[in-house]
């Protein structure tokens, strides 16, 4: 027992060395990575806000807001909503006010703050339901960001958190530079302090801070020749989100230019395959503050 304690300590005293500012954000701020992020919003919307619980919600909680693109939808789908998003980025703020400014239904009905999740500007009891979408991936200690998205929420407010799972990602035809570039990606985001596997751990992290009602469900895009024109408009959805790390992982020195230049010819002859698969699952879990 001791020596479990002690290995705790240790663990504790490495976790408060990490630099407040690590994420593991590999995609970067540019123009073009944030015209991204509102056409993933788009192409995802149908699975990731189905039946969401905020219709009784007034003042909900965006953790990880980003460039306002789920946050339109939510404004869209729940007419009676405001919310307030939180995101580490002043970029994606700037473009997040720029964007829902234009957009009729969301003028005056949202706040834009910039902080890390990790450690939000509220006051306890402000809000009475939490969105975080893409964000626990990509932050130093998810279990204390849903420590703080729980102190601020009202007793009996609900919670939904959707995150990747990235050892899900199946290819056919075999694809060795695409799997060796995921493969990158995904060791180069841990060593910048995210975590491409956090969907797994939903249900762990939320029983862990005292939510209840903790319900997960994997959503699994299975493509192949049953839906040829969703499989080649998902494969260039994807091109462009595995590209979007390629600066990063080149400057990290994770991933030549060669095996760049290879999976985009691969991801070029998978979309032409008549027999093409492709497989990938992620996982959104609803929970509720007791």
């Amino acid at each position: 027992m001791a020596t479990a304690d002690k290995g705790r300590r240790a663990a504790i005293r490495r976790k408060s060395r990490r630099p407040a500012t690590r994420t593991g954000y590999l995609h970067g701020f540019t123009p073009h990575e944030q015209d991204r992020l509102y056409h993933q919003a788009a192409f995802l919307a149908d699975l990731v806000h189905d039946r969401l619980p905020f219709r009784r919600c007034r003042d909900l909680l965006e953790v990880g807001s980003g460039v306002g693109a789920q946050t339109e939808i939510l404004l869209r789908h729940f007419p009676l909503l405001q919310v307030t998003g939180v995101d580490r980025s002043a970029d994606n703020l700037e473009r997040a006010r720029v964007h829902l400014n234009r957009c009729p239904w969301a003028k005056g009905r949202f706040q834009l703050r910039q902080a890390p999740a990790e450690t939000l500007p509220f006051a306890p009891d402000t809000f009475d339901g939490a969105f975080l979408c893409w964000i626990l991936e990509h932050v130093d200690d998810p279990a204390r960001a849903l420590a703080e998205v729980r102190r601020v929420l009202r007793p009996g407010s609900p919670v939904v958190v959707t995150e990747v799972m990235n050892a899900t990602f199946f290819l056919d035809p075999y694809s060795p530079n695409t799997l060796r570039y995921w493969r990158a990606f995904n060791d180069t985001q841990l060593e910048l302090g995210g975590d491409p596997f956090v969907g797994a751990k939903l249900g762990n992290l939320l029983l862990g801070n005292g939510f209840t009602d903790i319900v997960t469900e994997v959503k699994t895009f299975h493509l192949d020749n049953r839906m040829p024109g969703e499989r080649t408009e998902f494969l260039g959805y994807w091109s462009d989100l595995l590209l979007s790390g390629a600066p990063a992982l080149a400057k990290a020195g994770r991933v030549p230019a060669r095996v760049v230049a290879g999976m985009q010819q691969e991801l070029q002859r998978v979309a032409r395959d008549p027999d093409a698969v492709f497989w990938y699952s992620f996982v959104q879990a609803r929970a509720r503050v007791p």
